[in-house]
């Protein structure tokens, strides 16, 4: 057998678990275990990296198209499908999507290890109705305000909820929600004295 000098034979200069999370932070180790994210903002990018990669494949499967956007907002990662002609993927009243969101995050979940908080839009399908629901929110507010009386708001889905929390925070007044999946809605009430 003929020796070689290649320095890229050398197995001291093999790549290490710390090459790994160098090039990427949640890509599984040498031994299999998944490895931790350095900060909160390396996590949310590699969910919208994973999210976009599961979207993407999903698209092509059902030869749709639009373009994947990728954002981090707060503590949590955003994925938007872009395109015309993808209400199909919004469904009646959102229910395609809160289901193609659940889909994406599970595939983010097995991918990292991590339970993903990840927000799916289509279309502009959330950040419109994320609109509706803050002048919702505030008319409610202001019902409060001019009352004093609680508002019991109609049911309403996780997101929808934040979207209405978000608004009466704003105002300046407290919120909570009540009731069971479906049925669970808003109460808004009024500002501590």
């Amino acid at each position: 057998m003929a020796s070689t000098t290649d320095d890229s034979l050398d197995f001291d200069d093999a790549p290490t678990a710390d090459d790994a999370v160098a090039d990427d932070v949640t890509e599984a180790t040498v031994t299999g275990e998944p490895v931790e994210p350095r900060t909160l903002a390396d996590l949310l990018e590699r969910e919208g990296e994973v999210a976009a990669d599961y979207l993407e494949g999903l698209l092509d499967i059902i030869d749709a198209d639009g373009d994947i956007d990728m954002d981090v907002e707060g503590d949590r990662a955003v994925v938007s499908i872009i395109g015309d002609r993808l209400r199909h993927l919004v469904g009646p009243e959102g229910a395609v999507l809160d289901a193609l969101q659940e889909l994406t995050r599970l595939a983010v979940a097995r991918e990292t290890g991590v339970r993903s908080r990840l927000m799916l839009d289509v279309g502009g399908h959330r950040a419109r109705r994320r609109t509706d629901l803050t002048v919702l929110g505030t008319k409610a507010a202001e019902e409060v305000i001019a009352t004093g009386e609680p508002v019991k708001m109609a049911p309403m889905t996780a997101f929808e909820r934040r979207a209405v929390h978000d608004a009466i925070a704003a105002a300046g007044l407290r919120s909570e929600s009540e009731g069971v999946e479906p049925q669970r809605f808003v109460v808004v009430l009024p500002a501590q004295a």
